[in-house]
């Protein structure tokens, strides 16, 4: 573990994310955002009339943790469920570009690939902004066939893998059957494994890292967390439910806190308070940072600080947002 104030310390860290071999299973996600031009009003209603003027994919859900962990440096393999349908080309492609490997992205043509399309509005004298959000997703519980072929892939990625990511958007995707296979093959193999789960962190027994944001853990807690001593204790209790190794807990603007099985507890503030443009993805960024530095070795108090740099970054682009092992290198020897 590095001086807390070692900032240069925790610089020369970044160089150890390079190559780890991940895995990362989930709700694969396309972020849709379609920008139109104000033409005119609707006369068939009191509505606006868009000229579309540009579309643009981002990766997003369990691909955008997948995108950071390449962009980090890492070597990342892809396994989820998309469409057979143009956003999940695009988001494969995005994928792709960064070095990703996607072959574990089943294709299945009954499914639309879940997609979040957001319409931006706006003119040569006003403010862009979005004016509503199309969500497009199956509820229907995975095909047996579309889950043997998830499984299939898993088997096929999980030779020599360094760490493991559950990316649970509460979509469907991560079946029994798979959360099962991820977590023993993880225990089993003795390597780092991490789940940010929104809606149901009560499954996932037996994993070794959880993530949640403070809301997250105050739903499954079933109460208010009203300060950083109901956050440790609430966190305390999911790790000893659970069986984890820590749970990981990011806060806003109040940084994290991390509760590790050993009893020590962190409490790491925020790197950089000014300029939050969106907080959409920092979550992903932080979990693919976490087990990059998992996989290396590297201590989970610092694995934590790292990725309380690489969110800090996040948070300062807009929209979905990747972090690059030289920018968070430089943003840390620069604080």
């Amino acid at each position: 573990m590095t001086d807390f104030n070692d900032t240069n310390a925790l610089a020369s860290l970044v160089s150890r994310l390079q190559g780890r071999r991940i895995l990362v299973a989930g709700d694969v996600v396309a972020d849709v955002y379609i920008d139109g031009r104000i033409s005119r009003i609707s006369r068939e209603a009191p509505v606006l009339v868009l000229e579309q003027a540009g579309k643009k994919i981002i990766a997003g859900g369990a691909a955008n943790v997948v995108h950071n962990g390449a962009t980090l440096g890492g070597l990342v393999t892809a396994v989820g469920v998309v469409g057979a349908d143009a956003d999940a080309d695009g988001v494969k492609a995005i994928l792709a570009d960064a070095g990703a490997d996607t072959s574990g992205l089943i294709a299945d043509p009954t499914r639309p690939t879940i997609s979040k399309t957001r319409i931006i509005a706006g003119g040569r004298a006003t403010v862009s902004q979005q004016i509503v959000r199309l969500d497009n997703e199956s509820h229907a519980p995975l095909a047996r066939e579309t889950e043997a072929r998830l499984l299939h892939a898993i088997d096929t990625a999980l030779p020599g893998l360094d760490g493991i990511v559950i990316s649970d958007y509460g979509s469907g995707t991560i079946t029994d059957a798979v959360k099962e296979k991820l977590i023993r093959y993880a225990r089993q193999h003795d390597i780092p494994s991490i789940v940010d789960s929104r809606y149901d962190i009560h499954r996932f027994a037996g994993i070794g890292y959880v993530k949640q944001n403070d809301s997250e853990l105050a739903a499954a807690a079933g109460r208010r967390l009203r300060n950083a001593d109901d956050i440790i204790e609430a966190a305390h209790n999911l790790l000893l439910e659970l069986r984890a190794d820590g749970v990981l807990v990011t806060r806003g603007e109040l940084g994290m806190i991390l509760v590790e099985k050993s009893g020590a507890v962190h409490d790491i503030p925020v790197t950089d308070k000014s300029e939050v443009y969106d907080v959409s993805g920092a979550g992903d960024t932080c979990v693919a940072t976490v087990i990059l530095a998992l996989a290396a070795g590297i201590a989970p108090s610092d694995a934590a600080r790292l990725s309380n740099y690489a969110s800090g970054i996040a948070v300062r682009k807009l929209g979905t947002a990747t972090v690059s092992a030289e920018e968070l290198q430089r943003t840390i020897e620069r604080s």
